[in-house]
């Protein structure tokens, strides 16, 4: 009979290597909710303000988005919050040994006050120091943070900045040169000066859909030892448009090579296929990835990654406006895909919403992947008409029970109820209790922390530095139970703890690392492992 370990491991690993340390089991009461929420009580004070003109310029009900990261390497998640009419703002995690979550505001101090029209937030060590940079993205000049030892140095150049509408990034290693690129997403045409009235079926002035406007083309750039070249048009990125609002990246394909998916708000989505050669081909169309099972396009926001289902390839979920559903497409191991929302229960529950951060997670530790959106309008809710911003919604919560997602909103406690207007959305344990927490940046209005309360904690592996983008097996047997992908990146502009969640271990568990650079090895759990010590790995 097999043994279940009775404590969980954080295990961590900084350039390579990993370190695991127990965290005691709770249990709460079975009628306990799954999340409360902590902002104020932990001192996150923070505001989101679209700076509104009353002309209803479209960057007001788009942003913004949020990023986890250990700014400072003390081994805990700080919160960096983008604003659009105002500074962006770097709370640091100051959880004392009693346990109690209290944040500090160091923006000052770290040098990330960046005051452009704040869109979203992309975090990587592009310059392999082992501590994470960031790269912000605005309507209009984007900027690149390195980070100095926890303070940080603009070190954005004219490829970098950009000076459009940019929204979602990704630092990953395209072209298998042991150094992050960057890629981001642009969105559409847009200044005040071609601001253009729209209104809504009832005849009230409101935001403008996304096709009123021109798309504009995304943007690669190839990291050279720590400066960036814009490789955007050999690459095959150059003619290409789409209203983008969301990427991950992941090798859809199972070839080694990390590929690109991007979720355009109103136009088909794009596969880009990586070549092996510097350059990307797209292949969405005839992937089955473009549009929705009834052929048509959707408004794509915020886009996640992952093998929910256990055979060993990357599925995507994405979120959408309402009335259309949240559209869940299935991978067969090819990178060839198939809309299977209805099948796996997403499509009634997600109608009413427009849905915008989200990611798969593990919210109740039982080894199988979860769902959470964050939900908020961008045209006017119809029972908030004569509201003053009449675009709040709830979010949502689905359990995977391993055939199906079920909706387990009411459940999720007081916090999931509230009514907001949820946009970027990042995931990591900022407690260091052994389970995974949200923070949510609302547009208009307060940022939402929600602490995870569900239940048992389970195996959780976090890789940072340059070896994000590996992906780590649970070999059980001989046999791989479930995969995992170390990524920041997805959900809607924003960046999470990369970290692969599995359920509890059992007797003679062994981890299967395939890093970055193609090396394959098996590790048991221990204190202490380090690249290049394990076995080998077939």
């Amino acid at each position: 009979m097999s043994m279940r370990f009775p404590v969980s491991f954080a295990v961590v690993v900084f350039a390579g290597a990993l370190a695991c340390s127990p965290v005691e089991e709770t249990e709460p009461p079975s009628s306990a909710a799954f999340f409360a929420e902590g902002a104020e009580a932990a001192g996150l004070d923070f505001v989101h303000d679209p700076g509104l003109s009353g002309e209803f310029l479209m960057p007001e009900i788009m942003g913004s988005g949020v990023a986890l990261l250990d700014y400072d390497g003390d081994g805990d998640l700080d919160v960096y919050l983008v604003q659009s009419a105002g500074p962006n703002r770097l709370f640091r995690n100051e959880r004392n040994p009693s346990g109690e979550l209290r944040f500090s505001d160091q923006t000052e101090a770290s040098n990330l006050g960046d005051t452009g029209y704040g869109m979203g937030v992309a975090v990587g060590d592009y310059d392999d120091d082992g501590d994470p940079d960031l790269f912000v993205s605005n309507v209009g000049a984007n900027r690149l943070y390195r980070n100095d030892g926890g303070t940080f140095v603009d070190a954005t150049t004219p490829d970098v900045a950009d000076d459009r509408w940019s929204t979602s990034a990704t630092f990953f290693d395209y072209d298998s040169d042991s150094d992050l690129d960057l890629f981001f997403t642009n969105y559409v045409d847009f200044t005040p000066r071609n601001n253009k009235d729209c209104f809504d079926p009832a005849g009230a002035r409101d935001y403008c859909a996304p096709t009123v406007y021109r798309p504009a083309p995304d943007r690669l750039l190839r990291n050279d030892g720590g400066t960036f070249t814009d490789v955007s048009s050999p690459a095959g990125f150059g003619a290409a448009f789409g209203n983008g609002l969301g990427v991950t990246a992941a090798d859809f394909d199972n070839d080694g090579l990390p590929d690109l998916y991007v979720a355009n708000d109103g136009t088909a989505n794009q596969l880009w296929m990586n070549q092996g050669d510097g350059t990307f081909e797209n292949t969405a169309l005839m992937a089955g990835a473009a549009y929705n099972a009834d052929g048509l396009p959707e408004a794509g926001m915020g886009v996640s990654a992952a093998d929910f289902d256990g055979d060993g390839d990357e599925d995507l979920f994405m979120t959408h406006l309402a009335q259309e559903t949240n559209t869940l497409y299935l991978n067969n191991g090819r990178g060839e895909f198939r809309d299977e929302t209805n099948r796996y229960g997403l499509g009634g529950a997600s109608t009413p919403f427009t849905g915008f951060g989200m990611r798969f997670f593990d919210y109740d530790a039982d080894g199988l992947l979860d769902l959470f959106v964050a939900n908020g309008g961008v045209t006017i809710v119809e029972s908030q008409r004569g509201d003053p911003y009449p675009y709040r919604q709830t979010n949502l919560l689905f359990r995977f029970d391993s055939q199906r997602f079920v909706e387990v909103t009411e459940r999720a406690g007081p916090a999931y109820q509230q009514l907001l207007v949820g946009r970027g959305a990042a995931f990591g344990d900022l407690d260091l209790d052994g389970d995974t927490d949200i923070v949510v940046n609302n547009n208009n209005g307060p940022a939402s922390l929600l602490l995870n309360q569900a239940a048992a904690r389970g195996f959780r592996v976090r890789i940072e530095g340059s070896s994000t983008g590996a992906r780590v097996a649970l070999v059980r047997e001989g046999v791989v139970v479930a995969w995992r992908r170390i990524h920041r990146d997805g959900s809607y502009l924003s960046s999470s703890e990369p970290v692969a969640e599995f359920g509890a271990l059992e007797e003679g568990d062994r981890l299967g690392v395939v890093w970055r650079d193609g090396v394959r090895e098996t590790f048991l759990p221990a204190p202490m492992i380090q690249k290049g010590a394990g076995d080998p790995w077939p």
